[in-house]
């Protein structure tokens, strides 16, 4: 997704909270982009970051017109990693590499940006013939220093590499890096966990704190946690080094995102970087079509804001 300087933190938005284990609970606000909503997690005033996580947005749920969907057109990131995961839907990524690749619910892109690189997000002319769905997830991880300037990289991953665990009401898939003893074949470059878990009403799940930052956004149903309820459409930011355990009030799908520091992080537009001034030199690369086009999608492109 591209976003809107200015739009890259939500002014306060916040349940308060009576449940010791939980540091924040962020609410995010909805944008409406015309045929769904997006509702932006990270980076909100009361946290920026969870581990190297710097963004988070849930796109839908969904119901497109035949004839309609999405165009993102082409647009540029810089030191990050996208991270697209679907619960319903479909969408189509292309980037100056050459990838081309479908996204269906329960695969993974992860595009590492490195120095530079652009891409768009689109439905399929064949999706787009007939009304359908949208609903997912898409988070920028932040690169740490030592890969910042790497090559771009774009990698697919079909449901089936991913690994889960199931039973006792759970489905859970380890989409990146590393929890419940799974490690997902995801190339990241820090220590870090992005899991998808469904609980049917009454089963439960339990967080150790192997991880000191930890957070857990709430795409469907409701969940307790110390006694605490908390409904969809929140994003928990948990206390370091306490074992959690999550129930489901009703069948629930949540996100659990987190991992080790990288540091503070810049962010302007679509620009990610731990230097000021390397996002100065990014705006110029933009402007100056050094980035390159997309193949199959060169027609149009994200102008560099003016502000």
């Amino acid at each position: 997704m591209s976003i809107r300087p200015g739009d890259d933190i939500d002014p306060a938005n916040s349940d308060a909270s009576a449940c010791k284990f939980v540091e924040s609970i962020i609410v995010p606000k909805s944008r409406d982009l015309g045929d769904f909503e997006v509702r932006r997690a990270l980076p909100a005033i009361e946290r920026r970051m969870i581990g190297p996580f710097v963004f988070l947005d849930q796109m839908g749920p969904a119901e497109f017109d035949a004839g309609k969907g999405v165009d993102v057109r082409p647009h540029p990131h810089i030191n990050l990693a996208t991270v697209t995961y679907l619960y319903a839907g479909e969408m189509y990524h292309r980037d100056t590499l050459g990838s081309s690749q479908a996204i269906k619910p329960g695969d993974l892109n992860w595009m590492s940006a490195g120095r530079g690189i652009a891409h768009s997000e689109r439905t399929a002319p064949e999706v787009r013939a007939d009304k359908h769905p949208l609903f997912g997830l898409q988070a920028w991880v932040a690169l740490p220093e030592s890969a910042e300037e790497s090559d771009p990289t774009f990698d697919h991953y079909p449901k089936a590499a991913l690994p889960t665990l199931d039973g006792e009401g759970k489905d859970v898939r380890v989409i990146a890096g590393s929890l419940f003893g799974k490690t997902s074949p995801a190339k990241v470059k820090s220590a870090l966990f992005y899991v998808d878990a469904r609980l049917d009403a009454g089963a439960s799940l339990p967080l150790d704190p192997e991880y000191e930052e930890r957070g857990l956004y709430i795409a469907e149903g409701e969940i307790e946690i110390a006694g605490d309820r908390f409904e969809a459409g929140r994003l928990l930011v948990f206390k370091p080094g306490d074992r959690i355990t999550i129930r489901a009030v009703s069948p629930a799908r949540f996100m659990l995102l987190g991992g080790e520091s990288v540091g503070p992080r810049h962010m302007w537009w679509n620009f990610v970087s731990s230097r000021k001034e390397r996002i100065e030199q990014a705006k110029e690369d933009w402007k100056a079509g050094a980035f390159g086009t997309v193949p199959g999608d060169d027609k149009e492109f994200i102008p560099l804001p003016e502000r």
